[in-house]
């Protein structure tokens, strides 16, 4: 059963997912942690108290009437790989973009994350505003220098991220990371699904639509490096610590491919969905602070 974040009473909460109600985690008392990366960082403890909590007899919240979260507010890290499924490959080298020899990486500034059903702004000074679904992979303890073939044992759980992207901010500069990092360009949830729960993250298939259109669809098997591949690379650099994100890559169908292109308006709708996880939908806004310089 996921790990929901939910907010109530104007306070974040921790729950437990049981179909279409949600059991919050402080029926276990108040040692239980009240975040995902205290939840990660505590380890076997509160993963075994978790899975032993049953919704028989507890106060629950239907899940309708909660406002979610995103699973994972403040990581310390948000990275994102490029060009990392062989067809959206494919298909930016059409557009003059090369395929990299290494893994391609990119930071989208932690500022940039809301919850699975936020609106998403496009700004006014972008007119090329785009989606892009990806599975995204929560690290659950600290660890440095993984090799692939223990890389499973560190990964907490998996979300359904869309990688929004400013393109016309994103080829400014060769690191990409202004286009990736708009406020509010970070939607992640529903929820967290436990790593457990997902026998192999590279069987899941992926689909984006837009205004109820399918624009993507693909399967994680797809993958160019897979999760494995890129935990061990990305923590022979850095010490990968419980609540970082990991957006694994997008496949084909990005609105900045076709032909011509088809970026985001004002009132679009992105549905972003991975089986086994859920889906996150987001609407397109308008950018109410545009002559605003500071707060």
């Amino acid at each position: 059963m996921p790990l929901v974040s939910f907010q109530l009473d104007g306070r974040p909460h921790l729950g437990k997912l049981f179909g279409d109600h949600v059991v919050d985690l402080a029926a276990l008392g108040p040692q239980m942690p009240s975040t995902v990366i205290d939840f990660l960082a505590a380890g076997s403890s509160a993963l075994t108290a978790f899975q032993a909590l049953e919704d028989a007899g507890l106060p629950h919240v239907a899940l309708r009437d909660l406002h979610l979260l995103p699973p994972v507010p403040n990581p310390e890290k948000y990275l994102g790989i490029g060009l990392n499924y062989r067809d959206h490959a494919s298909e930016a080298a059409k557009a003059g973009l090369q395929a990299p020899s290494s893994q391609l990486w990119f930071n989208k500034q932690v500022s940039c994350i809301i919850g699975p059903f936020d609106g998403v702004v496009k700004p006014a000074v972008s007119q090329q505003l785009d989606y892009e679904v990806e599975l995204a992979v929560v690290i659950g303890r600290r660890c440095r220098n993984v090799s692939s073939a223990a890389a499973r044992d560190v990964i907490g759980g998996y979300m359904v991220a869309n990688d929004v992207s400013a393109r016309d901010w994103q080829f400014r500069s060769a690191t990409i990371t202004l286009g990736k990092s708009f406020d509010t360009h970070g939607p992640t949830g529903p929820w967290l699904t436990l790593a457990h729960e997902i026998d192999d993250p590279h069987t899941l298939d992926i689909r984006m639509f837009v205004n109820g259109e399918q624009r993507q669809s693909s399967n994680t098997r797809h993958m160019i490096h897979n999760i494995f591949e890129q935990i061990s690379y990305l923590s022979t650099v850095m010490t990968l610590k419980p609540g970082d994100i990991l957006a694994t890559g997008t496949p084909a169908g990005v609105g900045m491919a076709s032909d011509p292109p088809r970026f985001l308006s004002i009132g679009d709708v992105m549905r972003a969905e991975i089986s086994a996880i859920g889906f996150i939908e987001n609407i397109v806004v308008a950018d109410e602070n545009a002559e605003q310089s500071a707060d």
